[in-house]
């Protein structure tokens, strides 16, 4: 009885490891599924393939359940995307791969890390709140959205030295 429960909380928990060009073809359907406009299968490539992009992968089982990529420019860097599929938000995954993430940036010498959130997204921002990202400044109509009204992006920042 007690292999099965260890089984069964077992396959909830992610596997987390640096992501690689390969992972392309995975993170272009999640992230046109998270996002208005998602990235190809080709953006990925390329961008993956950069020198100065450090990106994670969140895995249960063989499945991909998430992502994060950023990239870095001297001793700060930007989170340019976080996605968790649907059926796995809510369980930690994203910030499993955030805490993962910021670690592994303070490593390489990267001291200030920012982003843009939508300023509606509020699981997004609670993430960002809880680890320590603060409100730098705002961008009043960035993102479009098919339903109505433009959002506001919020610009955060995180110091981690």
């Amino acid at each position: 009885m007690m292999n099965m429960v260890t089984r069964f909380f077992a396959r909830g928990a992610p596997t987390l490891s640096e992501a690689s060009p390969r992972d392309a073809a995975a993170f272009a359907p999640l992230h046109a599924a998270a996002f208005q406009r998602g990235w190809s299968e080709e953006e990925f490539e390329r961008l993956l393939a950069e020198r100065n992009v450090l990106a994670h992968r969140a895995t249960v089982g063989r499945a991909l359940a998430g992502f994060i990529v950023s990239r870095s420019a001297a001793d700060e860097a930007e989170i340019l995307s976080i996605a968790v599929v649907p059926a796995r938000r809510g369980r930690g995954h994203a910030r499993a791969l955030l805490n993962l993430h910021l670690r592994r940036l303070a490593g390489l010498g990267v001291r200030a890390v920012f982003l843009e959130v939508d300023e509606n997204n509020a699981p997004a921002c609670k993430l960002y709140r809880r680890a320590g990202f603060q409100q730098v400044g705002r961008r009043a109509d960035y993102y479009q959205h098919g339903s109505g009204a433009p959002a506001a992006a919020l610009v955060l920042r995180r110091d981690l030295s």
